[in-house]
């Protein structure tokens, strides 16, 4: 499993104190709302803010949020492009 898809599933656990969830129980192309992990709006603005702490990315437009948030996999992928932006800004 890629370690930053990894980390990632360990940083939502853990936000979402979804207690009793081991990481390689979370598919990561499963959708992260509905009939995959089953979050809910709450649950959003936890992930909005788990966004903001651990990789400095703000999160304003809904449209870029639910495409984000579609998957574990939407979100590693957003996270390093993020990070390949801020290294050619660098």
């Amino acid at each position: 499993m890629d370690d930053g898809i990894l980390k990632l599933k360990r940083e939502i656990i853990e936000a979402l104190n979804l207690e009793g969830l081991e990481p390689d129980e979370i598919d990561n192309d499963a959708p992260l709302f509905e009939e995959g992990l089953g979050l809910d709006s709450i649950d959003v603005l936890e992930l909005i803010v788990l966004m903001q702490k651990k990789y400095g990315i703000d999160i304003t437009d809904p449209n870029e949020g639910e495409k984000i948030f579609r998957s574990v996999r939407t979100m590693a992928d957003f996270i390093e492009f993020h990070k390949s932006q801020q290294q050619q800004h660098s």
